[in-house]
């Protein structure tokens, strides 16, 4: 029964996000911070994981292909084609439950716990549109631009790695990434990361504006928050690869 009306109460918090502004500039500001917050806060780890992700794909790929009769160019294929269709939507985003997604629960969790949230709601604000809606948009706003930046720096890592180790030389390299490219995994990619996108900032942002207690429930919430929100990634991960490829 509780999580049928963990359910419900998620549904009636999406629902209640959405009611006409009372002050649009302080919603624009608002949305503005999270943009900030969530896509530069989170760029650093996303550029650093993407890197050494594509480095380890170029080195582990071309380990396993021993082959003579597999061209090196085949290398930059797999690495392609994997890091957009796998590590750039997903991996790197399972890191960024844990790293944003326990920030917006804590953050609201200490609202909600410190009184705050109550108070703008005596105060006539309606604190699921001005809270939680920001972070939904600009979570679904920077997320996949950050997905776009993970892609191409994986690749740009695969390529260094290669080149280093004297796996494949650069114009090997680039010649295998236009090979037998299918522009749908860019496609099929932004849409997990729109779907991985409101995972991320939602389920979050419910843990923490229903915490109840004190400082021990809040760091409950944070981490019960992270849990779900990559075990539903995991789950999304699966039911779009199985619709859509």
């Amino acid at each position: 029964m509780t999580i049928f009306s963990d359910i419900g109460r998620f549904l009636l918090m999406l629902k209640g996000m959405f009611s006409k502004p009372e002050n649009q500039k302080m919603y624009w500001k608002e949305l503005m911070r999270q943009c900030s917050e969530i896509g530069v806060g989170s760029l650093g780890i996303v550029a650093i994981i993407s890197v050494f992700i594509g480095a380890v794909s170029t080195i582990q790929t071309a380990y396993q292909l021993v082959s003579p009769l597999i061209p090196p160019s085949t290398i930059a294929q797999i690495v392609r084609d994997t890091v957009i269709l796998e590590f750039a939507p997903t991996l790197v985003w399972i890191v960024l439950a844990g790293v944003a997604g326990s920030r917006i629960a804590s953050e609201l969790g200490n609202m909600r716990v410190s009184e705050q949230i109550d108070a703008l709601e005596i105060m006539g604000v309606n604190s699921k549109a001005y809270l939680i809606l920001p972070k939904i948009t600009a979570a679904l706003l920077m997320i996949p631009m950050l997905v776009v930046i993970a892609m191409v720096l994986g690749i740009w890592g695969g390529r260094i790695a290669g080149t280093a180790a004297g796996i494949l030389s650069g114009p090997v390299y680039d010649k295998g990434l236009l090979e037998f490219f299918v522009p749908f995994n860019v496609i099929f990619a932004l849409i997990k990361s729109y779907v991985f996108a409101f995972i991320i900032s939602s389920i979050p942002s419910f843990y923490g504006y229903y915490v109840k207690g004190g400082a021990r429930e809040i760091g409950k919430a944070s981490t019960k928050a992270v849990v779900v929100s990559c075990i539903l990634i995991l789950f999304a991960d699966y039911l779009l690869s199985a619709l859509l490829l």
